[in-house]
């Protein structure tokens, strides 16, 4: 990491914005699942919705709680090593569950390795090219 004393001593209102905007989207997810939308949706899109909206969303999610503290936990500051701790720890679930360990489901489905793939390929897209662009202060600056 490149941080200077100054970048680090400003960063408390991006830090601040960094918070809410995750917050935000996180608030989203949740409530797709709470309000259920996936009843309003019929046949194919019913089906896809049920099978795989939550394999795609929730890594997504998790990739950008951890963009909250990236500029505090070093190890967090470059986006593979959080897009290795997503995919591993929603792969790790899905696993204990073709074990018939229930970890975050009950159903082992393989596809859902590659949702999760999309989920935080997507959560990259949009952490390194959306949210980086719109906010200067985004992401802390790396060497990589």
């Amino acid at each position: 990491m490149t941080w200077s004393t100054a970048g680090a001593a400003s960063n408390g209102a991006a830090g601040r914005s960094r918070t809410a905007i995750v917050i935000g989207m996180v608030v989203v997810i949740a409530l797709a699942h709470l309000f259920r939308i996936g009843t309003y949706l019929h046949g194919t899109s019913f089906k896809l919705y049920y099978a795989y909206f939550s394999d795609v969303v929730v890594p997504f999610g998790m990739y950008l709680l951890l963009c909250v503290r990236d500029d505090r936990v070093p190890l967090l500051g470059s986006w593979r090593v959080k897009a290795l701790l997503v995919f591993g720890a929603a792969s790790f679930a899905e696993v204990m569950q073709g074990f018939g360990v229930p970890v975050l489901g009950r159903t082992f489905d393989p596809l859902d390795f590659a949702m999760f793939g999309a989920g935080v390929a997507l959560a990259v897209v949009v952490d390194r090219l959306l949210l980086a662009r719109l906010f200067p202060r985004w992401s802390p600056k790396t060497a990589t």
